[in-house]
């Protein structure tokens, strides 16, 4: 498949953003006692600092979704889906390995988390099997659940009807307790972020656009995407769990308004981080020429980035609780700290999380284009460079 360079470069974009949320969540003095968007607690700094890596997820399910449309050019329907079906899999069960214990650093697994890297494997799956429909009624499909699965919560399900625990897991963040005191936490709910998949399968035909064409309706998406997600949420009747509300002052009342729903994602959440993923689809290209290249780096690699990027961090993260004068015997991985003692203060304040974040990015790019380059030169001689 010929690469899109406008999709390179802001999926590298978000690979970059994507580092910085890993970097807090894994090193940043309060992220294991404190959520960022816990209005009580944060502060705006720290606040957008995990807004911004909302993009993250969304755009990375989204191109996921146009990537497989533009491989419709090269692969049959048959192929593409024992394609998809396999690598599905595989991603299924990267994430319950490689990534979990890239993650906790725990040989134990006592949290099994079912996140971006599942979903998007779930995802591969299911939209394979439906590559007879048409992108319009895959795209509608995708429509429709992003503006209504919100609605799942208000079905008057009993506590104890099969359907519900059925649904539950497939729409809403869902805590499965298992043996021996382990969980299995399902964060990135299949549903809603399948939807997104299917919007971004149904825009691949955007992409077939004259540049200037696409530039166009690109912002158009975007900006409307944005004004009704001003609309939506203003109105504070629907469109997230999490309403609104005045708070103590006017920049923590623009945060309570900014403040949505990432576990599911709600319709919000997608207007807003989808609507500003157009705007940078749109005008990728005019970036500067420095800019293009080092995103587009990242951007050819995301799942090779994405393992490797999380791994260097956590070992970051290790070497600074050694350097805080911790021991390995005070490290706790079976409770879901990453090794951070529950009940000792560690951790970094964040304005040093930015200084190890660009030190991470700055540091992977020459690994990223190694192999990007490799990956490039070798990808027709060695079949399972296509799943990494």
């Amino acid at each position: 498949m010929k690469r899109v360079v406008s999709i390179d470069i802001v999926r590298g974009i978000v690979m970059i953003i994507m580092a910085l949320d890993h970097v807090r969540d894994l090193m940043h003095i309060n992220s294991i006692t404190e959520s960022p968007t816990n209005l009580l607690t944060t502060t705006p700094a720290l606040f957008f600092t995990r807004w911004i890596t909302y993009l993250c997820a969304p755009v990375f399910v989204f191109l996921a979704g146009t990537s497989v449309y533009l491989s419709l050019k090269e692969k049959t329907i048959s192929i593409l889906r024992k394609t998809l079906i396999t690598r599905g899999l595989w991603l299924i069960v990267l994430e319950f390995t490689i990534v979990n214990f890239a993650i906790f650093f725990d040989i134990g697994f006592h949290s099994i988390l079912f996140e971006v890297i599942a979903t998007i494997g779930i995802g591969f799956i299911i939209l394979g099997l439906m590559l007879k429909l048409s992108p319009r009624q895959i795209g509608i499909l995708g429509l429709i659940i992003i503006f209504f699965h919100n609605l799942t919560p208000l079905i008057p399900f009993t506590e104890t009807s099969p359907f519900k625990s059925i649904l539950t897991p497939l729409f809403n963040l869902t805590i499965i307790p298992l043996l021996s005191g382990k969980a299995f936490i399902i964060a990135y709910p299949p549903i809603p972020w399948l939807g997104i998949m299917l919007i971004g399968f149904a825009s691949g035909k955007l992409f077939e656009l004259s540049a200037e064409k696409r530039k166009k309706v690109f912002t158009q998406l975007g900006l409307g995407a944005l004004i009704l997600f001003v609309i939506v949420r203003f109105i504070n009747l629907y469109g997230d769990s999490l309403q609104w509300s005045q708070q103590k002052n006017g920049w923590f009342t623009f945060l309570s308004f900014m403040n949505v729903s990432k576990y599911p994602p709600s319709l919000v959440f997608c207007l807003s981080t989808l609507g500003i993923m157009f705007l940078l689809l749109a005008f990728a290209e005019q970036f500067t020429n420095k800019v293009k290249s080092i995103a587009a780096v990242y951007g050819q690699v995301p799942l090779f980035y994405f393992i490797v990027h999380f791994y260097f961090i956590h070992l970051l993260a290790i070497l600074m609780l050694l350097l805080q004068g911790f021991n390995f015997s005070q490290m706790e991985f079976a409770t879901g700290t990453f090794g951070r003692p529950r009940a000792l203060q560690s951790g970094l304040p964040l304005w040093a999380i930015y200084i190890v974040w660009i030190s991470v990015v700055v540091i992977l790019y020459k690994p990223c284009l190694w192999y990007a380059q490799y990956k490039a030169a070798n990808k027709h001689k060695q079949w399972w460079l296509s799943y990494l």
